[in-house]
């Protein structure tokens, strides 16, 4: 027999109910409008990508973000000089965690698969679980692709864009260096202080290009994207993912995700809108640029005309973390295939973001891991890998993986979790950094909270069988699941 339902929150009925009371047709079709937009955002984490005004960027401008409603700050104070300091190495007890999240877990709304683990930052600590087996991580599985680049690749690795001489000498190819977040245009002034972290882009490419080919006459575009291989829409994920635009195809050479400039829409070959936002930026500099751009493959030692680097890897890894960024994940998988196997494709990325991980004594055994993103519906994890990545990054060891733990969205104040955590213990927004994980019909959350006593706990929270009628229902039971945490005083000292 199932579980009875959690009793609703009356104010939530009102609010359901007060939803369609306007009185004229306007109000209504504006309302359904946003729920459409909503809806987008909710089911593949579109939020950051398609609706801006829901984007939250406090790395550099703490101060302008508000908290959240119902949550009253108090003024700061310096602490007392005797103030309790967080503790790393105290031990969750099992039975106080299991008390504190039973009812969020026992919501029927999370359908008939519901998994939990919550532990300790301390590897091996006694660890409280609920549910059996894997579960379908979504974009959980982030976490893994992150730590593990940052693992081989190293914090401080940048990827360089680059501008070679062809063929003949008035031949130019830009090179894919595989920069997840290379843009086609500088960000602008009035942007720059609120934009994490800094872009590389090709129009300031094309200008020190420009700079080299002076007096070269009339040139002819080329790229080369050669640095990926296999397809770029990869099999295990849906048919449809990327002819609806869900995701874009993967290339070594991306401009703005593979993004097009109406900023909904995706490029069909990013790397040829790449080159052609390139060869823009060449004539607007006052360079001749003759033909359609084409796609070649450039001698090693090819004379290089100009280039632009990434932001480091650490920066990079906290953006993809923070907004769920599909695209940006995929492409460091490619790299950590690179760095393993020497191919960059989706097989070799996953293949080795389970071999790092299982290098650094984290056990992989069982998991299935078919992509970088999460979007593939055939990953199968268990929340004990996800819970070894937590504690390694956040441990002494892991100062490599450091961003694994940094870049966690802020229950109720950043990223992906923004405008999460309306329900269940306010106290909450502010003590739970965790990563989403949403597809249809499953819901997670991969974190660190600090429960009452100063005891931080790494936990897996997931439900990946839910009836599509109780998405958000179930959303909201994982979240007071997680604020639960916050609220306990879940340590055995």
């Amino acid at each position: 027999m199932r579980e009875a339902r959690t009793p609703r929150d009356p104010r939530r009925e009102v609010r359901h109910a007060s939803r369609w009371s306007a009185r004229t047709w306007l109000p209504t079709l504006l309302v359904l409008a946003l729920l459409a937009a909503g809806v987008g955002a909710y089911r593949f984490e579109w939020g950051q990508r398609y609706l801006p005004w829901l984007a939250a960027d406090p790395a550099t401008e703490p101060e302008a973000v508000l908290p959240p409603a119902g949550l009253e700050l108090p003024d700061w104070t310096p602490p007392a000089l005797d103030a309790v300091a967080v503790d790393t190495s105290a031990d969750v007890a099992p039975d106080r965690v299991g008390a504190a999240v039973a009812r969020a877990l026992a919501d029927r709304d999370l359908g008939r698969h519901v998994v939990g683990a919550v532990t300790s930052l301390t590897p091996g600590s006694p660890t409280w679980t609920s549910g059996g087996g894997r579960y379908l991580p979504a974009s959980t599985t982030k976490l893994l692709t992150v730590g593990a680049a940052l693992a081989t690749l190293g914090p401080d690795r940048t990827f360089t864009t680059r501008v070679v001489r062809g063929q003949s000498p008035r031949e130019v190819v830009l090179v894919g260096g595989g920069d997840p977040l290379l843009a086609s245009k500088p960000t602008a002034v009035a942007e720059a202080a609120s934009s994490y972290p800094a872009r590389a882009d090709v129009t300031s490419l094309a200008l020190d290009a420009a700079d080299s080919l002076a007096g070269t006459g009339r040139v002819r575009v080329r790229f080369d994207d050669s640095l990926f291989s296999g397809p770029s829409d990869n099999p295990a994920w849906r048919r449809d993912y990327v002819p609806d635009d869900i995701v874009s195809p993967i290339t070594a050479l991306m401009v703005d995700s593979g993004v097009e400039p109406d900023g909904f829409s995706r490029s069909d070959d990013p790397s040829l809108a790449a080159a052609r936002a390139f060869a823009d930026a060449l004539r607007a500099a006052g360079v001749r640029v003759v033909g359609e751009p084409q796609r070649v493959v450039v001698r090693p030692d090819a004379e290089e005309l100009a280039s632009v680097e990434s932001a480091p890897l650490a920066q990079i890894a906290e953006r993809i973390l923070d907004v769920s960024d599909n695209e940006g994940s995929e492409v460091v998988a490619h790299h950590v295939g690179l760095a393993t196997s020497g191919t960059g494709s989706f097989e070799a990325g996953a293949a080795g973001v389970l071999a790092t991980l299982a290098g650094l004594g984290v056990d992989v055994t069982g998991d299935e891991v078919y992509d970088g993103s999460g979007l593939s519906r055939r990953n199968r994890v268990s929340p004990a890998t996800v819970l070894a990545v937590l504690q390694h990054a956040a441990g002494p060891e892991g100062e490599a993986m450091r961003s694994v733990v940094t870049g966690l969205p802020v229950a109720g104040f950043t990223g992906s979790l923004t405008y999460r955590f309306a329900e269940g213990p306010a106290l909450a927004r502010g003590l739970v950094r965790a990563k989403t994980g949403t597809l249809t019909g499953v819901h997670a959350l991969a974190g660190i909270a600090i429960g009452r006593d100063g005891a931080p706990m790494a936990f897996v929270l997931a439900a990946d069988k839910v009836a599509a009628e109780d998405r958000y229902d179930a959303q909201d039971a994982i979240d007071r699941a997680a604020a639960a945490l916050a609220a306990c005083r879940c340590s055995s000292g």
